[in-house]
């Protein structure tokens, strides 16, 4: 491999180890970024429904609490009352620290005549008395028989506590044992919970207050809670539930133990949390890693053409100093014999000092080349045009070339237009200028061949000029950017010729300058055909193509 692909392939290998080294991280990244996202939709959804569940937690215990203080209150009577002289005194204790929300309170004592015997306070009388027979009764019978059973047997209760009788759901009741100093049941204090004053009054005002944070304004965040009964039954909470399973459910407890609580999110399960937030953060950071990437590769992409450009300009710089090296050296020899006076002959002398101004036109041509190009990139490129003959401006630009041809040893096939052609707008110095590349290109890359052809034609409306070798020719791929400036084909033969890269796009200038353009048909191994076209002149009266136009940008 030759050196200039050598450095090519190195500088290759460099950008792609700098993308390798970009991308990877931000690929790894990525990946770590979708496993932490993965991780938090599966905490995100824990943490929802561990949110709900001390919703539940937190109105459950409420309403415990709530009964559990009005029974501890209101139910907590000294043992000494419940004697059947003493009973009736319960009513000042019920007057004194029953409220409102007690329910109905009553008391049964195991002792006398009226043992088991259920007494209700009267709130108006604040006095006890029985009731005439109801649901409400019996319901209270069935709660006191098991107690009164156990105070007629031997044996001690240690630690009594509340305790709930909801075998009619509909009056359920409260009952706390009363034991005296042995341990021995001798009454008890009771109270019959009001359950529509619970579902109208104690459920809503609890469940409001369960979260406080959530206020009216921000209501569309507040979950839904349905309250239902042991028959199923929903009891509260006044809003319609959606139509799909609870995200959490628990029993209410004490005192409504076949109660049962369910929650759901307004809009959204605790999974379509998750996912929708998972959904959106992964959008998020594969967007950000898109304008990473995108970011890291137009830089890749920025180093590169720099780097491409510095190779250029390097072969550029290397292949002009060859470019001017040459016709120098010869300049210098041919010189260098005539100055030592080695030269004898007259036709020889003529001979040196012909191929002395070839070389010397050639350097100048260069030189050209290369200030133009300085001019055409700096906008300050100026064509003059004016009327010419471009059958004239082709074969003065020919004389002129025809010397380093046949030094060369080529042959120069010349064909003139078979029909006269009328003035054109030109600037003659440009046009044999990009003559002259065209020309020098077809020398370099005719390989073993030895002809070269140059014409011109008329296509309708267009001046063709034209010049055709029979050398490597070009392949496809490559002919859309044989005009650039500074690019070369990539054949084998580029490396065995040296040049500057600047006529073929030069000559695209000078075309485009004319309101013209260039044209090529080429195939490997087949040669190449360079057509340059330029625009007849307008006939009388018509608007000149060119107009007042004298300066192309770059």
């Amino acid at each position: 491999m030759r050196a200039p692909e050598d450095r090519r392939a190195i500088g290759r290998r460099r950008i792609w180890l700098l993308v390798a080294a970009a991308l990877v991280p931000l690929c790894l990244l990525l990946v770590l970024q979708y496993r932490w996202l993965v991780s938090l939709e599966r905490v995100s959804a824990v943490a929802h429904r561990a949110t709900l569940d001390n919703y539940l937690e937190a109105v459950a215990s409420a309403v415990e609490l709530h009964y559990r203080s009005i029974g501890e209150r209101s139910l907590n009577l000294p043992a000494a009352l419940f004697t059947p002289d003493r009973l009736h005194k319960a009513a000042y204790h019920f007057a004194k620290k029953g409220g409102d929300e007690a329910g109905r309170l009553f008391v049964v004592g195991f002792d006398g005549e009226d043992a088991g015997r259920p007494l209700f306070f009267d709130r108006a009388t604040s006095a006890l008395a029985p009731l005439p027979w109801s649901e409400e009764l019996r319901a209270v019978y069935a709660a006191v028989a098991p107690w009164k059973v156990l105070a007629a047997k031997p044996g001690t209760l240690e630690r009594p506590s509340l305790q709930v009788d909801d075998r009619d759901p509909d009056h359920r009741s409260i009952v706390n044992p009363i034991t005296d100093e042995a341990g021995r049941v001798v009454g008890l204090a009771g109270l019959l919970i009001d359950g529509g004053h619970f579902e109208r009054e104690v459920l809503p005002r609890i469940v409001a207050d369960a979260l406080p944070e959530f206020s009216a304004a921000d209501a569309a965040g507040r979950p839904l809670l349905t309250v239902r009964d042991g028959g199923g039954r929903e009891v509260c909470c006044g809003e319609t539930a959606p139509a799909r399973p609870e995200e959490a459910t628990r029993a209410l407890g004490f005192p409504f133990r076949d109660f049962s609580l369910g929650i759901h999110s307004r809009h959204r399960t605790a999974a379509d949390w998750a996912r929708r937030n998972f959904a959106l953060n992964l959008g998020l950071s594969a967007l950000l890693t898109a304008i990473v990437a995108g970011g890291v590769l137009f830089a890749l992409r920025a180093a590169a053409r720099e780097m491409r450009l510095s190779q250029m300009k390097s072969d550029f710089v290397s292949n002009v100093s060859h470019e001017l090296r040459t016709p120098l050296a010869s300049i210098r020899v041919f010189g260098e014999l005539l100055r030592l006076g080695r030269v004898e002959s007259s036709d020889k002398v003529r001979e040196y000092g012909e191929l002395i101004e070839t070389e010397s036109r050639r350097l100048t041509h260069l030189i050209d080349n290369i200030l133009d190009l300085a001019r055409i990139e700096s906008g300050r490129k100026s064509y003059q045009l004016a009327p010419g003959d471009l059958e004239r401006v082709v074969g003065e630009t020919l004389r002129t070339f025809r010397p380093r041809l046949v030094q060369s040893g080529f042959r120069l096939v010349h064909r003139a237009c078979p029909d006269p052609l009328p003035p054109l707008a030109l600037d003659e110095a440009a046009i044999g200028q990009a003559l002259g590349n065209l020309l020098d290109n077809a020398v370099k890359y005719s390989g073993r061949s030895r002809e070269i052809a140059v014409g011109v034609r008329r296509e309708g409306d267009w001046a063709v000029v034209w010049v055709e070798d029979h050398g490597v020719g070009i392949p496809r791929d490559e002919q859309p950017k044989v005009f650039d400036r500074f690019h070369r084909v990539s054949t084998g033969l580029v490396h065995d010729v040296k040049g500057s890269g600047l006529g073929l796009a030069i000559v695209r200038h000078v075309a485009e300058a004319h309101r013209g353009r260039v044209e090529l048909e080429s195939r490997p191994g087949a040669g190449s055909v360079f057509s340059l076209w330029l625009p007849l002149a307008p006939a009388a009266g018509e608007p000149a193509p060119l107009g007042a136009r004298r300066t192309s940008e770059a």
